[in-house]
């Protein structure tokens, strides 16, 4: 752009004053414009606008002529220098010619000689051809045959349905022939049929762990059981060592040193039941569980050849896909049967499935995640808890929950040694302690109301020496380690055993439901329940049984003796409980409470006493005839304490066959009391009006007769139990001991009293003392020295009365 405003600043004249023409300045400018190479369009519009275009012409040609000289210039300056360009051009034309004639003889002399070599030249670059061609042909043979070799051997292993193998030759032809085949038939069919026989492999290979799937979910349940039962049966062998040990420390409490006690070691070896060779990877293996009887190869081959396919992902999900499916279905709970029939089946099912999960977890090579089995796992505690909440619920016999929660600790303990966590199962049995417990009271409670109510009251009559294990030695019922002479009666009736084994149960099924169930400790839980089946099923049934059936003294003293072995059999129950819970037994024995049965004791003992008291009440109805205002004393006492002594002398004949003796104590403390009280209450009756002293020395010979019979006992008791029986007598004897001495007024002083008369009411003396006559009040009254003493203690004893009035 420059360049032109230069050239135009050139070209374009300058303006002149010389008032040079129009038709001039227009010449100049177009020169000007052509020479800037400039556009000319306008110079034209404008001419024939004007209607002049012959004025543009002549211009353009006066341009052009004073162009034309400048062309003449240029040309002659350079003709001289294109004159000797062309005299150059000529000379260099003869060379050439010279030049060509050499190169012609040149080459008809080279055609001459290379024609022979050119000749043998050919014939060696044919034989080399044909060489290529044939070492060409031998290489594409070679490659046909080991194609068709691999072809061969890949259709032998697709026969014996050696599918990685097969595989193995597909990617080999695929690598190493495919493209180097020469043959392009055979490449073409190559390469068609690969795809297929990947194709045909992944479906046989499917449908076969397909059919593993299917056969997998039976072979889990059998395995399930099988395991299941592996755990019961050790828990069997533990449960036998522990008897035995339970029974070496019983015999060692007993202190038989002459025994020697071993503990046998059972043979452990192939418990597992998983076989051995866990580690064998020589091609398929069946992951060590061969001995269990379930088959893993095709499930290891189908991921293998799934691997090899490349197709390892969308495999390890179709597994797990169906999987999480099967077990989803193993979670149905059929409402056609009761869950008591197929809860077995329903764990089983369970069990086996992880069992094989583990052993595909382990041995799988990443076909399933830890993750993955732990999501399984989580899903299937939670449906099992579910499923035990509602069984539980709808249970009502104890003996049910007790077989399901059996069979659930099992497959904890099964399940815990994959280490699958099982807390969750257990807090579920836990959870139901209370109403298992509560059930199998109620059942307890209508089996001891059987027992009861089927009872006779006799003693049990044992012909063998197995009755006598059966129901004596089970229960440590026994008050002698000798073996009694058969025909045996025991002091007991039916019920005692018949009970002891409604308890004894009752404690085994409360210890089995606690056992193995997560809690390490349960004794005191135990207890807790046992002490409720004693004290209030046990003890009030046996209380209703009392209250209700026993009518004589027969049956109440049979009653009275099977509470004392009922306190014999309380011991044992809580030494079994304790045994079972495994606690030592001091420890047992440090938390026992009193005897349980108490109020069915008492009541026995009672009801035994209150009947004795009517029978003798019938004796002591004879103490009417007695002659209170006798003027002897009668020396063999009288008769109604002589009858009363009979009927007590022939009740301890038959009552120490069957009663303990402090049981006989106690009754026999309670009806001599009784006596005590009944004679006390014979002077106090408005029958007697009075009586003299000859009378009451004859009721002090009826309680000396009594009080011999309670020293007379003290073979059978023991002199302090024979001495507490005469305390039972003590009203009586302290009133005749009153009424007969000779300063009645010491009964004032505090100390006397409290030492000689502390079982005397003063009301009551001063009642009976009112009626005291003595014989100087008679009409024919004595009137001499025994007169006067007998003068001197009325009025001793009148003293008496009249202090006594005044206290009171």
């Amino acid at each position: 752009m420059m360049n032109s405003t230069k050239m135009r600043r050139k070209v374009v004249p300058a303006a002149t004053d010389s008032g040079d023409t129009a038709e001039k300045q227009e010449q100049l400018l177009l020169s000007a414009a052509i020479c800037n190479g400039e556009d000319l369009g306008p110079f034209v519009r404008k001419a024939f606008v004007s209607g002049k275009p012959e004025t543009l012409l002549h211009h353009l040609r006066h341009f052009s002529r004073s162009k034309e000289s400048e062309i003449e210039e240029v040309c002659r300056a350079h003709y001289e220098d294109f004159i000797m360009a062309v005299d150059d051009l000529r000379s260099l034309l003869s060379d050439v010619d010279s030049l060509k004639s050499s190169l012609s003889n040149s080459n008809s002399q080279l055609q001459s000689v290379a024609v022979p070599l050119l000749t043998s030249l050919d014939s060696f670059v044919e034989a080399r051809n044909k060489c290529k061609n044939i070492s060409l042909a031998i290489e594409s043979l070679r490659t046909c045959t080991q194609l068709v070799e691999l072809c061969s051997r890949a259709n032998s292993h697709l026969s014996n349905n050696n599918f990685y193998m097969a595989l193995k030759c597909v990617d080999s032809i695929e690598r190493d022939f495919l493209k180097k085949t020469p043959s392009s038939t055979l490449r073409h069919m190559l390469e068609k049929q690969i795809p297929e026989i990947r194709t045909h492999i992944e479906r046989k290979v499917s449908k076969e762990f397909g059919d593993w799937l299917v056969e997998i979910r039976i072979v889990s349940r059998n395995l399930g059981q099988l395991a299941i039962g592996q755990a019961s049966a050790a828990r069997q062998r533990e449960e036998e060592l522990r008897i035995k040990q339970r029974q070496a420390e019983e015999q060692s409490r007993l202190s038989l040193r002459d025994c020697v006690y071993a503990l046998e070691e059972e043979d452990d070896d192939g418990a597992d039941g998983f076989g051995e060779n866990n580690n064998n990877r020589d091609g398929y293996n069946n992951g060590g569980a061969g001995a269990l009887g379930f088959d893993l190869m095709p499930l290891y081959r189908a991921h293998h050849i799934h691997q090899t396919l490349g197709l390892e992902d969308r495999f390890r999900q179709y597994y797990f896909e169906n999987r999480k499916l099967q077990l989803t279905s193993d979670f149905q709970v059929s409402s056609m049967t009761h869950f008591l029939e197929s809860h077995q089946t329903f764990f089983a099912q369970i069990a086996g499935f992880f069992i094989v999960e583990d052993r595909v977890l382990r041995t799988g090579g990443g076909l399933i995640s830890k993750m993955e089995v732990e999501n399984l796992w989580d899903t299937a505690v939670s449906k099992m808890c579910s499923v035990l909440e509602d069984q539980f619920s709808r249970m009502q016999t104890a003996n049910h929950l007790l077989l399901i929660k059996d069979y659930v600790s099992l497959l904890g303990v099964t399940l815990r040694r994959y280490g699958y966590p099982i807390d969750a199962l257990l807090d579920v049995l836990s959870k139901h302690r209370d109403k298992y417990h509560e059930l199998l009271l109620s059942d307890c409670r209508k089996q001891i109301a059987e027992a009861l109510a089927a009872d006779k009251f006799e003693q049990m009559y044992m012909k063998k020496e197995y009755e006598y294990s059966m129901n004596v030695l089970s229960f440590q019922l026994q008050t002698s380690n000798l073996m009694p002479a058969f025909p045996y009666v025991a002091p007991f009736s039916c019920m005692v055993p018949d009970c002891c084994r409604i308890v004894r149960s009752f404690i085994e099924d409360s210890v089995s439901f606690m056992s193995y169930g997560g809690q390490l400790e349960f004794y005191d839980v135990v207890k807790k329940y046992l002490d409720r089946l004693l004290a209030e099923v046990l003890d009030g049934a046996l209380l209703k049984i009392i209250n209700t059936s026993v009518n004589g003294v027969t049956q109440a003293m049979q009653m009275a003796a099977n509470m004392a072995v009922f306190e014999r059999a309380c011991d044992f129950f809580f030494r079994q409980a304790a045994q079972l819970s495994g606690i030592p037994l001091r420890m047992a024995e440090r938390g026992r409470k009193q005897f349980p049965l108490t109020k069915a004791r008492d009541a026995a003992e009672e009801i035994l006493s209150g009947l004795l008291k009517q029978k003798v009440d019938g004796f002591l109805m004879l103490i009417e005839n007695v002659n209170w205002m006798a003027d002897d004393t009668s020396q063999g006492g009288n008769e109604y304490v002589n009858e009363v002594i009979i009927f007590l002398e022939t009740l301890v004949s038959t009552a120490q066959q069957i009663l303990p003796v402090q049981v006989l104590k106690r009754v026999l403390q309670d009806v001599l009391s009784h006596i005590s009280e009944m004679i006390v209450g014979a002077l106090l009756g408005e029958s007697v009006k009075r009586f003299t002293m000859n009378a009451i020395m004859g009721l002090d010979v009826d309680i000396q007769l009594l009080e011999s019979f309670a020293d007379n006992q003290a073979t059978l008791l023991s002199d302090a139990d024979a001495n507490q029986l005469k305390t039972a007598l003590v009203e009586s004897r302290q009133l005749i001991n009153l009424l007969l001495s000779n300063h009645p007024e010491n009964f004032l002083n505090p100390v006397i009293r409290e030492r000689s008369y502390n079982a005397l009411d003063y009301r009551k003396v001063v009642a009976i003392s009112e009626k005291l006559r003595d014989q100087s009040d008679r009409l024919f009254g004595s009137f001499g020295t025994r007169g006067a003493k007998q003068n001197t203690k009325k009025k001793s004893l009148d003293a008496l009365i009249k202090r006594l009035k005044d206290v009171n």
